[in-house]
């Protein structure tokens, strides 16, 4: 019997759409270690599906297709969404996505939730957030923590 969701993929994962899939694969690599499981083919060369895996998630990619609906983020003036990945060490994952091409957003961080955090946006157009968790806080500190950053 087929299962519903397969043994290998959780249960959710993104999908990007990017301008230069290829390019953005090597840049998943280098930047956060990504493996990758999987590349098919597409019209003139492009990817028409990947598979990445970073830690225990997996990310699927292509390249935009817009015939199809498929639209990279800088052809719809930018992305709402950003993507949380925990890391061993977001400072050095940070670095070197900047030194990799990325746009950094917010800089890394101790935050008042207990990550050490910062955000970019890849060459891509996709925004990314990594953190490195530093310290266990209850929910009650953190909205201590929060009420004084807004008193502030």
């Amino acid at each position: 019997m087929v299962k519903p969701i397969p043994d290998d993929y959780p249960q959710l994962m993104p999908y990007l759409i990017v301008d230069g899939a290829s390019e953005a694969i090597d840049f998943y690599k280098a930047v956060f270690g990504a493996d990758e499981r999987m590349r098919m083919g597409g019209p003139d060369g492009k990817v028409g599906h990947a598979e990445l895996e970073i830690g225990d998630a997996i990310v699927m990619l292509a390249d935009a297709n817009p015939d199809m609906g498929m639209q990279h983020p800088s052809a719809i003036g930018g992305t709402p969404v950003t993507l949380h990945l925990y890391v061993e060490d977001a400072d050095a994952t940070f670095d070197r996505a900047v030194q990799a091409g990325a746009k950094p957003l917010r800089p890394m961080e101790d935050r008042f939730y207990g990550d050490r955090s910062g955000q970019f946006e890849d060459p891509y157009g996709h925004r990314w957030n990594v953190a490195t968790h530093v310290e266990d806080v209850s929910e009650e500190e953190m909205q201590r923590r929060m009420a004084a950053m807004s008193e502030s």
